[in-house]
Formats: structure tokens, C-alpha cells, sequence
């Protein structure tokens, strides 16, 4: 489960924490109830956040939760979990950004990738990730053909990017595609003025996931020769957090243009949590004393599994339920230190206790809540 806004659940508190575990479940059970088990890999924690701002948009109809049955993931526990297009839109989406995932890592001949018949085998996986998840956009009425653009323009982008090209001109496809879904979210909402805000803030959002990517990926990219948007384009890694810096303010100010039914937990996570997420990156998080232990240090990152043996790990923890229960485990392909989702850690952060607020109100010390 990889991404950027990994929240932890004593920042949460109960209310949020039980509706972020309501829709990482629904995307994971979408993904499976439309395209089959192995589709489930793709689970991710950005791509909940579709899922989060479709139901945040939208009244809340009687059948807007189900009870899903025991999950490995879940120590064997039932769950209400998140349904409808929103759940079933971000399935899509993760589906075809997974589908180009994986292309890029053949392309690039990475791990196993370089041997001819895991490659060929991969490429069939990522052209079903890639059929799948267009079936999925079409259901819900989203062009997934404005993902796969974005994909294939990036990589002419970056054989181009020199010394001198702008860093957002690099960072422009990937901020093109979230604009995308997360437009389409007001659309299924049923909220149409939301559409530019919400685009804004998928620019962004975009916009910050490529950075912190390769901020985070800096150090092992030097180390094996792999291209990195920093390096190629000559950026410094202070220019880089002032563009992280400028996107976080403009995803706030987006987010105050849009109309929410219940836009607390959308909120929390793409302001707060996400912010916390650029300390991270950029090694200023004050954070959280569970994670003291892994601190940005000099140290390089450890070396990343390839696509299948990352496969393999990922089956394994899940099969063991340390992903869910498990005070600490190494993630599948990253091998960075993660915290099993059910689980709390001694945060030092303002909203202690502040469970039950909407859109943090008057409990956290950030512009405008």
C-alpha cells in the first residue's frame, strides 16, 4: 500500500480513523468485485482520496456503507466499508496508473524486469491493469484515455528534460491526470461548481507527488543511475519545497472554493496529513515519536525490491495480517519502515482528542479552519 498521505491513527482519532479504514477497504473490495483478486494489489493510499472527495461532495444515502466480511487484512474482522462510483472510480484510476507503474519498470529493465519472460509476463499483467481500469472509468463515466496521454507524454517530457527545463514543465502530466479525477469526483457527487476547485486541487496534489517522489527517491537514484527529476532538470532541493510549499496552499485554497456535505476527513487529509507528508520528504517532520527510530538521517534508503518480489512480500504480509496489525513492517517494495494500520503511535500533534470535529474547527492551528 503505497502513497503519500499516510495518516496515523491518533491524529484521526476514531470518527476518521473508522471512515479512511471505510474507504481504503471499499477502494480494495471495488478493485476486486470489478476486475478480480489480483487487482487488489493496486490498492493505494492516494487513491482512496478519490473516494473520500466524492462522498464528502454528496448527501449521504441509506446504502452508503456495507458490511464487508472477515479480511487477513483486518486480523479477520468485519467492516463497514465505502460502496458506490466513488469507490469504484478510484478503483479504476489505480488500476491504470499501476497498468503505466508497471510499463515504466520494463521499460526501465528494473530487478527481474530485465529478464525477457518476467518482462513479457509483466507487460500482459500491466495491458490488463490497463483494459480493466478503462472498463471501470467508462462504468462511471470518466475517459481514462486523459491518464494514459498523461503517461505517454511524460516519458517524451523526461527523455527531453535537461539542465536549465523548468521542473514543472516535468511535473505537468502527472498534474494533467489528478486534475482529471479529481474533477470527475464532483460530477459523480453530483456538484458540477466543484469541478474547478476540485481540478485545482488535483493539479497540485499531482504536482506534489511528483516532488516528494523524487526528493524521497533522490539518494537511490543517484546510487544506481536511474533518472530523477532533480538531477536531470539541476533543481535544488530548495527550490523543490518551495514548489511543495506554494501546492499545499494551493490545495487549501481550492478546497475552501468547493461545497462539502462533510468535507472533515477530506479536510484532514489534504491539508494536514498531507502536509506532514512534505516535512517527511524533506526531513523536517516533528512527527511522531513511533517514527523517531526513521528520521530522514544521511543514510540512503534501502534498495527496493523489484515488481514481483515486491508481489510476493505483499502476499506474505497479508496472509500474516502485519499490514493491519503489526506495530512495524517492512513495506512490500519500497522496505521502508511502515506502521501496521490499526495501529497508534505517541503523536506529538495539536489535535489530540479533537475526534468529532468537522473540518478541525477551531482545533489546529492552520489558515481558515
Amino acid at each position: 500500500m503505497f502513497g503519500m498521505v499516510r495518516p496515523c491513527g491518533h491524529r484521526l482519532g476514531k470518527r476518521f480513523r473508522d471512515q479512511w479504514m471505510a474507504h481504503l477497504c471499499g477502494l480494495c473490495l471495488a478493485l476486486r468485485g470489478d476486475h478480480g483478486q489480483f487487482a487488489r494489489l493496486v490498492t493505494n493510499y492516494d487513491g482512496l482520496l478519490i473516494s473520500v472527495l466524492t462522498e464528502a461532495q454528496a448527501p449521504r444515502p441509506d446504502d452508503w456503507r456495507r458490511t464487508a466480511g472477515p479480511c487477513p487484512l483486518r486480523g479477520m474482522r468485519t467492516a463497514s466499508v465505502a460502496r458506490g462510483e466513488g469507490a469504484r472510480l478510484a478503483a479504476a484510476v489505480s488500476l491504470v496508473l499501476a497498468s503505466a507503474k508497471v510499463r515504466d519498470h520494463v521499460a526501465d529493465g528494473d530487478g527481474l524486469l530485465a529478464r525477457r519472460p518476467v518482462a513479457a509476463a509483466a507487460r500482459r499483467v500491466a495491458a490488463g491493469w490497463g483494459r480493466a481500469g478503462a472498463r471501470g472509468g467508462t462504468a462511471v463515466g470518466f475517459d481514462t484515455g486523459i491518464l494514459v496521454d498523461a503517461v505517454d507524454r511524460q516519458l517524451g517530457i523526461e527523455a527531453l528534460a535537461g539542465p536549465g527545463t523548468p521542473l514543472l514543465t516535468v511535473t505537468e502530466p502527472t498534474e494533467t491526470a489528478t486534475a482529471a479525477a479529481f474533477a470527475h469526483t464532483a460530477v459523480l457527487a453530483g456538484r458540477p461548481g466543484n469541478a474547478g476547485p476540485l481540478a485545482e486541487a488535483g493539479r497540485y496534489f499531482g504536482r506534489l507527488a511528483h516532488l516528494l517522489d523524487a526528493v524521497e527517491d533522490r539518494a537511490a537514484d543517484a546510487a544506481s543511475g536511474a533518472w530523477n527529476p532533480l538531477a536531470a532538470t539541476g533543481t535544488p532541493v530548495a527550490e523543490a519545497r518551495r514548489l511543495a510549499d506554494d501546492a499545499l496552499r494551493g490545495i487549501r485554497l481550492a478546497l475552501r472554493d468547493a461545497e462539502f456535505a462533510d468535507g472533515g476527513l477530506a479536510h484532514l487529509l489534504l491539508v494536514h496529513e498531507l502536509g506532514r507528508s512534505v516535512d517527511r520528504a524533506f526531513g523536517t517532520a516533528p512527527g511522531c515519536s513511533a517514527h523517531a527510530a526513521h528520521g530522514p538521517g544521511p543514510e540512503a534508503p534501502p534498495e527496493k525490491r523489484g515488481l514481483l518480489a515486491g508481489c510476493g512480500m505483499f502476499a506474505l504480509l497479508c496472509c500474516s495480517c502485519r499490514m493491519c496489525c503489526a506495530e512495524e513492517y517492512e513495506g512490500p517494495w519500497s522496505r521502508r519502515k511502515r506502521e501496521g494500520c490499526c495501529q497508534n503511535c505517541d503523536c506529538d500533534c495539536p489535535c489530540d482528542g479533537c475526534d468529532g470535529c468537522d473540518g478541525c474547527d477551531g482545533c489546529c492551528p492552520c489558515d481558515g479552519c
